[in-house]
């Protein structure tokens, strides 16, 4: 799973060797804090992922790593089976959207503060 790490100016999403290798990325993806719109948790990330896969992965329902590229824009998911993700909704950024399972998203909301 992406480790996530927060700053006072930006947020840190730091994929693992295999998510870069799938998701075919070199660099990690910083967020600055002031273009994150809204911050959510969901247990089901499936329903969120919105477009066609280019490039990543997909397994559905198994595991989805990469960009989603759909008619407003671009979406980074990296989904894990069934486990609860958080949704980062973005203005200004690489991503409209980043889709992350993680098993801290509640303390990535308090941290956050949003």
């Amino acid at each position: 799973m992406a480790s996530l790490r927060v700053h006072p100016d930006r947020l840190e999403i730091h994929l693992t060797p295999a998510e870069r290798t799938l998701s075919l990325r070199r660099d990690d993806i910083v967020v600055q804090r002031e273009n994150i719109r809204s911050v959510a948790i969901t247990d089901d990330p499936w329903i969120w992922i919105r477009g066609i896969r280019a490039p990543g992965i997909e397994v559905p329902l198994i595991l989805a790593v990469g960009t989603w590229k759909f008619h407003g824009g671009k979406d980074f998911l990296a989904i894990k089976g069934k486990r609860q993700a958080v949704v980062i909704d973005l203005v200004d950024e690489e991503f409209a959207r980043v889709v992350l399972s993680t098993s801290h998203a509640g303390d990535l909301i308090a941290s956050l503060k949003i």
